[in-house]
């Protein structure tokens, strides 16, 4: 079995995660940018973190051959903190690296004017770039917050078959799937979907452009999830092929419209810029 995780957050996570996803079946991810957990201190602190995501978080994805890409954005819940909102203007030179696949995750946290314009100003430069979006919906006023998303992806130059709309759930599928664009279901404990839950949605609604993913994280996450959920449509009657079409060759399909899809794992260097994943020395 081959598995794609098309929204996971490995700067949180440990190597021993690495390891344990590759025998589980996971070849490949595509890390969003995303909130740390605490406010940022200004437009550079964005600056370090993607850096990471272009150099350190594939360097450590290869030593367990997962291929790593990312998607660069400013994220909704700091598209509101002024110290942040000037990372927009750095943005450009991140989108032209090779592999950022996508510009993500943007979106709605509060649907705020700020959040907006952050939107708006982040699908022009999808459009601009050539690339996919992923798009954060939020975690409050969820079906609100779906169709204020896709009203604003309709007055823009991106056409929703370019967009992935993700964290959906039983109430927003039916009109994420209507608007055409594609459709991420993050599985994560306690909040979000579960396995169950999305072998009834991907019953109803067919497995068409639907991408599912851990979103794992620094809160109570497990980057698993994609395995359990493959692991569960087997067992709910669903073959090999709609597995691997779910698990793999969706997110390919998708991320592949950046045209810097890149899914060999070459053997590395020991260190990245000096750095080893090992920590001391024998």
């Amino acid at each position: 079995m081959r598995i794609f995780d098309p929204h996971i957050h490995m700067t949180s996570r440990t190597t021993d995660d690495y390891e344990a996803m590759h025998e589980a079946g996971v070849r490949a991810v595509v890390e969003p940018a995303f909130w740390l957990g605490q406010p940022r201190t200004s437009p550079a602190t964005f600056l370090d973190y993607f850096d990471s995501l272009l150099g350190w978080e594939p360097f450590r994805a290869a030593q367990y051959g997962i291929a790593h890409h990312c998607a660069i954005a400013l994220n909704p819940k700091e598209a509101n903190d002024p110290h942040c909102t000037p990372v927009l203007d750095h943005l450009p030179r991140y989108l032209l690296k090779d592999r950022v696949v996508a510009v993500g995750e943007i979106g709605y946290d509060s649907m705020t004017p700020a959040e907006d314009l952050a939107l708006e100003h982040q699908l022009q430069l999808a459009a601009d770039h050539g690339l996919p979006v992923l798009v954060h919906t939020p975690h409050r006023d969820k079906l609100a917050g779906l169709r204020r998303t896709i009203e604003v992806v309709r007055a823009s130059e991106l056409p929703p078959e370019r967009v992935l709309l993700d964290h959906l759930n039983e109430t927003t599928v039916k009109e994420a799937k209507d608007s055409g664009s594609w459709l991420g279901f993050s599985v994560y404990p306690d909040t979000k979907m579960d396995e169950e839950r999305m072998v009834a949605v991907i019953k109803a609604f067919g497995t068409e452009k639907v991408l599912v993913n851990s979103a794992a994280d620094w809160g109570r996450s497990d980057p698993l999830k994609t395995r359990r959920v493959a692991d569960a449509l087997l067992a709910a009657g669903f073959d090999e092929d709609d597995v691997d079409l779910v698990l793999w060759r969706n997110p390919v399909a998708f991320y592949g419209l950046s045209g810097r899809l890149d899914l060999d794992t070459a053997p590395t260097d020991a260190t990245h810029e000096g750095n080893s994943i090992l920590r001391g020395g024998e």
